[in-house]
């Protein structure tokens, strides 16, 4: 009997073609790719803890892929995909709520399982165009973009069937693999076909992530995420390379304490060519900015009572203009400057192990998940205009939740903090056996 590749193999497979796809439609993220295996390379050379939160192998290799898609058929259908990878939905954003509004929901697909995320982590940020929120779509709106998506096809049905049945096998014969694999990288790609220049433009007018969603007949990788163990040491990098990058790192400020969360930022999305129909029927060339270059750094998975913390913290840098310098300040008022601190104060998740001496020693499990806010802003940093938020005609809007969104698309979405906790508390059951 032929052994299966498993799922987390096939994930591997998928996130390095998916990269190599990329790197070859936007040659930048191929420059990001360098600057940050290079900053890695420093960083574990003159840091003695740099495997503090993770190897440098896997921090390297380490993806996060974005998607955008128009409803909940859509959404299903990504969530059958991404399940034959061992990707599962956690955690619902809303994007809606943030400081800079995308009329977007989002989730991400992820490994769940320790073991899973240490074999290889990739993760995609999805999200969904919130078409039922009247402040971005009237009535009349809402429709025409509702049977524009229902009238795509994403994914080819043969695909969505394959992917069924390797979830279902728990993984994917070595005949299947490639040309699964092959098949959902190509489901991904950039399309060539040209767009309806008044509809894009129209959408555009609403939000130009409206418009990368529905004014285009299929999805693409909207960008690609290495991960860097010193994300200001990458920003100086690629801007001493003469790359335009946004105007600031997204997430919580660089200070002495231990990182948490996520910290991000990105090159500016760059002129790309595409072709477009106009009214007469023809059809030219022109370019859109649309895709760019993110790359982040990660930090120590928060509780609730440290995400709130979190919370407190931006708040309170955001009521003041602030210096780098007065940020961490106001940083330091709020954290510890220690993960002992940390630990000791409930904020953040650690494992336990005994020491040879048997002591007890905390690691920290890191943070796998995602920040509306910074998401949005980087969405908002890479935009050439607002849209018209706030403008519909009726100011009430949908009742989207995870509890929503879970029964759209017909399957559990999981608590982070239930994911941390869990293996949190499976570290500290290993001590009790072991004692």
């Amino acid at each position: 009997m032929t052994a299966l590749i498993p799922c987390w193999e096939l994930r591997a497979h998928f996130a390095v073609a998916l990269s190599r796809m990329y790197g070859a439609e936007v040659p930048a993220y191929n420059t990001l790719v360098d600057v940050s295996t290079a900053v890695n390379q420093t960083y574990a050379t003159t840091h003695p803890d740099a495997e503090r939160l993770g190897s440098v192998q896997r921090v390297t290799a380490e993806r996060h892929g974005a998607i955008r898609v128009g409803g909940p058929r859509e959404l299903a259908a990504v969530a059958d995909l991404f399940e034959a990878f061992g990707m599962y939905p956690v955690d619902f954003y809303d994007l809606r709520d943030a400081a800079s509004p995308v009329p977007v929901v989002s989730t991400a697909f992820r490994p769940i399982d320790e073991e899973e995320l240490a074999l290889n982590p990739f993760r995609v940020f999805t999200s969904m165009l919130a078409t039922a929120d009247r402040r971005f779509f009237d009535a009349d709106l809402r429709t025409r973009v509702q049977n524009f998506v229902t009238q795509r096809e994403l994914f080819d049905p043969a695909l969505l069937a394959h992917a069924r049945l390797i979830s279902s096998a728990g993984g994917a014969t070595p005949a299947q693999a490639a040309d699964f694999i092959s098949a959902a990288v190509k489901a991904f790609a950039l399309s060539t076909a040209p767009i309806d220049r008044a509809w894009y433009d129209e959408l555009s007018a609403v939000s130009p992530v409206a418009a990368d969603i529905a004014g285009v007949s299929g999805t693409h990788i909207n960008h690609l995420t290495p991960r860097v163990l010193d994300i200001d040491d990458l920003y100086h990098r690629m801007t001493a390379r003469g790359i335009a990058m946004i105007d600031a790192i997204q997430g919580p400020p660089r200070w002495r304490g231990p990182d948490v969360l996520l910290r991000q930022t990105s090159f500016r999305a760059l002129a790309e060519p595409r072709r477009f129909r106009m009214r007469d029927g023809s059809v030219v060339g022109d370019t859109l900015r649309v895709r760019f270059g993110e790359v982040e750094a990660r930090g120590i998975a928060l509780t609730p009572a440290g995400r709130t913390r979190y919370d407190d913290a931006m708040a309170a840098i955001d009521t003041t203009e602030t210096t780098p310098g007065q940020a961490a300040s106001i940083w330091s008022d709020h954290f510890p400057d220690t993960e002992t601190g940390l630990a000791e104060q409930g904020l953040a998740y650690f494992r336990t192990s005994t020491g040879s001496g048997g002591e007890i020693v905390r690691s920290p499990i890191v943070y796998e998940d995602f920040l509306p806010r910074s998401a949005a802003g980087i969405f908002r940093s890479n935009l050439d205009g607002d849209g018209s938020y706030g403008e519909g005609t009726d100011s009430s809007t949908a009742d989207y939740s995870m509890e929503w969104m879970s029964g759209a698309i017909g399957r559990d979405i999981h608590d982070p903090y239930a994911l941390y906790a869990a293996i949190a508390a499976q570290s500290e059951l290993t001590i009790g056996a072991d004692r």
